[in-house]
């Protein structure tokens, strides 16, 4: 028995509770980014529907950013092996407004 806590690495524990663990829909992300930090906006766009809000917005540094970028590739990769290539459909550009610009 103390031979196999000594082998074990110690782990993270993680919680998600029942909220969360529901998960958001999203269908379009925004990202902005500055010297020390991405931001992603993550939106649900529905059709004939003028005004959509940002539902959830992670806020990451550029070193966790490009873990996710090849962690995202990874995963892609995996998804595309077991289930066949992600088609890329062409969309018309989506004009986005976040409210009144201001005037200098």
């Amino acid at each position: 028995m103390a031979e196999e806590n000594k082998n074990k690495k110690p782990g993270i524990n993680i919680e998600l509770d029942e909220k969360i663990a529901e998960g958001t829909y999203s269908n379009l992300a925004i990202i902005n980014h500055s010297v020390s930090e991405f931001v992603v906006d993550f939106v649900s766009i529905m059709p004939g529907t003028p005004k959509s809000k940002v539902k959830s917005r992670i806020i990451l540094t550029p070193q966790h950013a490009k873990r996710l970028l090849k962690a995202l590739g990874d995963n892609i990769k995996r998804f595309e092996k077991a289930h066949g290539e992600i088609k890329d459909y062409e969309q018309p550009p989506i004009p986005l407004n976040f409210g009144p610009t201001g005037q200098a």
